[in-house]
Protein backbone atom coordinates (compact mmCIF):
# COMPACT_ATOMS: atom_id res chain seq x y z
CA UNK A 1 0.00 0.00 0.00
CA UNK A 2 1.24 3.17 -0.86
CA UNK A 3 2.07 5.31 2.12
CA UNK A 4 2.15 8.94 2.68
CA UNK A 5 4.15 11.12 4.93
CA UNK A 6 2.46 14.39 7.23
CA UNK A 7 5.10 16.40 8.46
CA UNK A 8 3.49 16.39 12.18
CA UNK A 9 5.05 19.95 13.53
CA UNK A 10 2.06 21.91 13.12
CA UNK A 11 -0.96 22.26 11.69
CA UNK A 12 -3.87 20.60 10.63
CA UNK A 13 -1.97 17.23 10.87
CA UNK A 14 -4.99 14.73 11.83
CA UNK A 15 -6.90 16.28 8.89
CA UNK A 16 -4.97 15.34 6.51
CA UNK A 17 -4.39 11.76 7.78
CA UNK A 18 -8.14 11.65 7.54
CA UNK A 19 -8.22 12.93 4.14
CA UNK A 20 -5.07 10.45 3.09
CA UNK A 21 -6.91 7.16 4.34
CA UNK A 22 -10.08 8.00 2.57
CA UNK A 23 -7.93 8.19 -0.64
CA UNK A 24 -6.81 4.71 -0.12
CA UNK A 25 -3.72 5.05 1.13
CA UNK A 26 -1.68 4.34 5.01
CA UNK A 27 -0.79 7.36 6.34
CA UNK A 28 2.19 8.10 8.75
CA UNK A 29 2.93 11.08 11.17
CA UNK A 30 6.54 12.08 10.39
CA UNK A 31 8.17 14.15 13.44
CA UNK A 32 11.77 12.18 12.83
CA UNK A 33 14.02 12.77 10.15
CA UNK A 34 14.45 8.60 10.31
CA UNK A 35 9.93 8.03 9.22
CA UNK A 36 11.64 9.50 5.63
CA UNK A 37 12.61 6.62 4.54
CA UNK A 38 9.84 4.71 4.77
CA UNK A 39 7.23 6.87 2.98
CA UNK A 40 6.49 7.27 -0.55
CA UNK A 41 5.11 10.73 -0.65
CA UNK A 42 5.35 13.70 2.20
CA UNK A 43 2.48 16.02 3.01
CA UNK A 44 3.79 19.72 4.16
CA UNK A 45 0.38 20.69 6.29
CA UNK A 46 -0.75 24.41 6.44
CA UNK A 47 0.26 26.57 9.80
CA UNK A 48 2.88 29.01 10.40
CA UNK A 49 5.32 29.17 7.95
CA UNK A 50 8.04 31.08 10.18
CA UNK A 51 7.29 28.72 13.55
CA UNK A 52 7.55 25.26 11.11
CA UNK A 53 10.69 26.60 10.29
CA UNK A 54 11.79 27.03 13.25
CA UNK A 55 10.46 23.53 14.00
CA UNK A 56 12.63 21.76 11.17
CA UNK A 57 15.45 23.80 12.58
CA UNK A 58 14.87 22.99 15.87
CA UNK A 59 14.06 18.97 15.07
CA UNK A 60 17.20 18.89 12.27
CA UNK A 61 14.61 18.21 9.32
CA UNK A 62 16.00 20.29 7.14
CA UNK A 63 18.75 18.78 5.20
CA UNK A 64 16.59 15.10 5.39
CA UNK A 65 13.47 17.59 3.70
CA UNK A 66 15.83 18.57 1.23
CA UNK A 67 17.42 14.74 0.65
CA UNK A 68 13.82 13.59 0.70
CA UNK A 69 12.99 15.93 -2.02
CA UNK A 70 16.55 15.20 -3.78
CA UNK A 71 15.35 11.80 -4.36
CA UNK A 72 12.36 12.30 -6.30
CA UNK A 73 9.62 11.83 -3.98
CA UNK A 74 6.72 13.46 -4.42
CA UNK A 75 6.19 16.49 -1.59
CA UNK A 76 2.50 18.43 -1.58
CA UNK A 77 2.67 21.85 0.02
CA UNK A 78 -0.58 23.12 1.52
CA UNK A 79 -0.66 26.63 2.63
CA UNK A 80 2.34 27.33 4.70
CA UNK A 81 3.58 23.98 3.45
CA UNK A 82 3.69 25.68 0.14
CA UNK A 83 5.56 28.32 1.38
CA UNK A 84 8.30 25.95 2.24
CA UNK A 85 8.74 24.31 -1.15
CA UNK A 86 8.59 27.69 -3.08
CA UNK A 87 11.89 28.55 -4.70
CA UNK A 88 11.33 32.29 -3.57
CA UNK A 89 9.27 34.33 -1.55
CA UNK A 90 7.88 37.67 -2.04
CA UNK A 91 10.27 39.98 0.47
CA UNK A 92 12.95 37.67 1.55
CA UNK A 93 16.31 36.94 1.07
CA UNK A 94 16.16 33.02 0.95
CA UNK A 95 13.64 30.72 0.67
CA UNK A 96 12.60 27.68 3.00
CA UNK A 97 13.46 23.98 0.71
CA UNK A 98 13.66 26.07 -2.43
CA UNK A 99 12.75 23.33 -4.15
CA UNK A 100 9.51 24.32 -6.67
CA UNK A 101 10.04 27.09 -9.21
CA UNK A 102 7.32 29.49 -7.64
CA UNK A 103 7.32 32.29 -6.64
CA UNK A 104 5.11 32.87 -3.13
CA UNK A 105 3.68 35.45 -1.44
CA UNK A 106 2.41 35.22 2.49
CA UNK A 107 -0.59 36.44 3.44
CA UNK A 108 -2.35 37.62 0.38
CA UNK A 109 -5.77 37.59 0.93
CA UNK A 110 -5.68 39.50 4.28
CA UNK A 111 -5.97 38.28 8.07
CA UNK A 112 -7.70 35.17 10.00
CA UNK A 113 -10.53 37.15 10.03
CA UNK A 114 -10.69 37.52 6.00
CA UNK A 115 -11.00 33.75 5.34
CA UNK A 116 -13.04 32.72 2.56
CA UNK A 117 -14.27 29.43 0.98
CA UNK A 118 -14.13 29.50 -3.09
CA UNK A 119 -15.29 27.28 -5.83
CA UNK A 120 -12.34 26.09 -8.08
CA UNK A 121 -12.49 24.58 -11.25
CA UNK A 122 -8.78 21.92 -11.19
CA UNK A 123 -7.27 21.16 -14.39
CA UNK A 124 -7.03 17.33 -13.62
CA UNK A 125 -10.25 16.85 -11.44
CA UNK A 126 -13.29 15.88 -12.73
CA UNK A 127 -16.84 17.17 -11.90
CA UNK A 128 -18.12 19.64 -9.73
CA UNK A 129 -16.48 22.70 -8.68
CA UNK A 130 -13.61 22.22 -5.99
CA UNK A 131 -14.72 24.31 -2.52
CA UNK A 132 -11.25 25.45 -1.02
CA UNK A 133 -11.11 26.79 2.27
CA UNK A 134 -8.14 29.86 2.13
CA UNK A 135 -7.29 31.42 5.74
CA UNK A 136 -4.32 33.54 5.36
CA UNK A 137 -3.52 32.60 2.71
CA UNK A 138 -0.15 32.40 0.48
CA UNK A 139 -0.51 33.36 -3.46
CA UNK A 140 2.00 32.22 -6.02
CA UNK A 141 3.00 35.43 -8.03
CA UNK A 142 4.42 33.45 -10.54
CA UNK A 143 5.54 30.13 -12.11
CA UNK A 144 8.44 28.87 -13.79
CA UNK A 145 7.95 27.24 -17.64
CA UNK A 146 8.42 23.72 -15.88
CA UNK A 147 5.43 24.66 -13.59
CA UNK A 148 1.98 23.52 -14.86
CA UNK A 149 -0.70 25.85 -13.49
CA UNK A 150 -3.93 23.81 -11.49
CA UNK A 151 -6.39 26.29 -10.50
CA UNK A 152 -6.69 29.89 -10.12
CA UNK A 153 -8.41 32.53 -7.89
CA UNK A 154 -9.28 36.15 -8.93
CA UNK A 155 -6.33 35.80 -11.45
CA UNK A 156 -4.41 34.47 -9.01
CA UNK A 157 -2.21 31.07 -8.75
CA UNK A 158 -3.58 29.08 -6.26
CA UNK A 159 -2.58 25.29 -7.01
CA UNK A 160 0.70 24.28 -9.66
CA UNK A 161 2.21 21.62 -9.81
CA UNK A 162 6.03 21.25 -10.64
CA UNK A 163 6.86 18.24 -11.12
CA UNK A 164 7.21 15.75 -8.19
CA UNK A 165 5.91 19.26 -6.14
CA UNK A 166 2.48 20.15 -5.63
CA UNK A 167 1.07 23.25 -3.93
CA UNK A 168 -1.80 24.92 -3.16
CA UNK A 169 -2.76 28.66 -1.18
CA UNK A 170 -5.96 26.62 1.08
CA UNK A 171 -6.35 23.91 3.01
CA UNK A 172 -7.82 20.41 1.33
CA UNK A 173 -7.79 18.74 4.14
CA UNK A 174 -10.50 20.52 6.17
CA UNK A 175 -13.02 19.96 3.97
CA UNK A 176 -15.41 15.79 2.87
CA UNK A 177 -13.87 16.88 -0.84
CA UNK A 178 -10.79 14.09 -0.70
CA UNK A 179 -10.33 14.50 -4.71
CA UNK A 180 -7.23 16.98 -4.38
CA UNK A 181 -5.28 14.86 -1.63
CA UNK A 182 -5.91 11.69 -4.07
CA UNK A 183 -4.87 13.61 -6.86
CA UNK A 184 -1.79 13.84 -5.02
CA UNK A 185 -1.95 9.80 -3.98
CA UNK A 186 -1.92 9.30 -7.70
CA UNK A 187 0.99 11.27 -8.17
CA UNK A 188 3.06 9.00 -5.51
CA UNK A 189 1.91 6.36 -7.30
CA UNK A 190 2.91 7.42 -10.34
CA UNK A 191 6.16 10.10 -10.30
CA UNK A 192 6.50 10.03 -13.76
CA UNK A 193 2.81 10.70 -14.67
CA UNK A 194 1.12 14.14 -15.54
CA UNK A 195 -1.90 14.27 -14.65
Amino acid sequence: MTTIGVLGLQGAVREHVRSIEAGGAKAVVVKKAEQLTNIDGLILPGGESTTMRRLIDVYGLMEPLRAFAASGKPMFGTCAGLILLAGEIAGYDEPHLGVMDVVVERNSFGRQKESFEADLMITGIEGDPYTAVFIRAPHIVSAGPDTQVLATHNDRIVLARHGQFLGCSFHPELTEDHRLTEYFIKMVESPAVVI
